[in-house]
């Protein structure tokens, strides 16, 4: 199934990774293509996260950072939108879903950063637009979508989240989203690996049962 592929990818850096450590001559030339992050991207229900949202988020969580991410955002109305991310992080609470929750080191972190965390954690989930269009607006390229009465800007804050996603995800969060896979997320598999305790087999399997009730898939994206 699609989830088997992405949890097998995942595991597959963490093992090249171990066997690399575990060498006794390690390769100056060695390649570190572990996951770093892992967009998980929601359709634009307006309702809650579905059951298989949930199963899959919480398998992949334990192999990888998630970031949820909706989807086509541009389908619902402003205040549709708020109340859909709204329900997405109570059901993340509710059902002890593991994402990426920006740090909130207010003991460790400036003040500038904790302001900035904290208005990162406000707009989770990302809600993102895509398009194949560009115009030129002012002398300047603009990627947009463009509807009968007007067009939306993919990379206008007030028209979708992908300038801060994105932003987030190549400059200012990728030392902590390394940081996270390095010293929880892979020492938890290395743990389970060195004990034969993994965890895959069974969550593939409940996973492809999860898979198999519903109609349409979930997308992910590893970054």
């Amino acid at each position: 199934t699609c989830f088997n592929q992405i949890q097998e990818y995942l595991e597959t850096q963490f093992d090249d990774v171990l066997a690399e450590e575990n060498r006794i001559k390690r390769n100056p030339k060695f390649k570190d293509s572990r996951v770093h992050a892992l967009l998980y991207f929601i359709n634009p229900t307006g309702h809650s996260l579905r059951e298989i949202d949930i199963e899959l988020m919480r398998r992949l969580g334990s192999r990888a950072n998630v970031i949820p991410v909706i989807a086509r955002s541009d389908s619902l109305t402003p205040r549709e939108l708020v109340l859909f991310k709204q329900r997405i992080m109570d059901d993340i609470a509710a059902y002890n879903i593991p994402v990426f929750n920006f740090p909130n080191s207010e003991d460790e972190d400036d003040e500038e950063t904790v302001e900035e965390n904290a208005e990162l954690r406000a707009m989770m989930p990302f809600a993102v637009v895509g398009c194949e269009e560009v115009i030129n607006e002012d002398g300047r390229p603009v990627r947009v979508r463009s509807y009968p009465w007007g067009v939306v800007q993919v990379d206008n804050d007030e028209h979708s989240d992908f300038d801060r996603l994105r932003y987030v995800l190549l400059n200012s969060h990728i030392g902590d989203l390394r940081d996270l896979t390095q010293n929880d997320i892979y020492e938890l598999y290395r743990t389970e690996k060195l004990s034969g305790n993994t965890i895959a087999g069974a969550a593939a399997n409940d996973a492809a049962s999860a898979q198999q009730s519903m109609s349409s898939q979930p997308r992910a994206v590893a970054v």
